[in-house]
């Protein structure tokens, strides 16, 4: 499952999330993304959870707990509007 995790600090680092949510469970991938143009934190990142039942515990524990001084907005994540997958050719 894809876990959106919000309002991030921009020192966060996939690696202290990926710490956070292996409290959880198995954590496949942990991302922070940034601008493109400056390099800096969007002050978002998503994470991977193979196992859903343990995902939403970690949705329910981890939404709205403080990280680096900011309180993380955790939910399940959702495509766009507008936003389409390529398929692989």
């Amino acid at each position: 499952m894809k876990i959106f995790v919000g309002n991030l600090a921009g020192a966060t680092t996939p690696e202290q999330i990926t710490e956070l949510f292996s409290g959880f469970g198995q954590v496949t991938s942990a991302e922070v993304i940034k601008d493109r143009r400056t390099g800096e934190s969007k002050g978002f990142g998503f994470v991977e959870m193979p196992a859903k039942a343990q995902a939403r515990e970690a949705i329910r524990g981890l939404d709205l707990k403080e990280l680096n001084g900011r309180f993380m907005t955790v939910n399940e994540a959702q495509a766009r509007p507008g936003s389409y997958r390529r398929r692989p050719r």
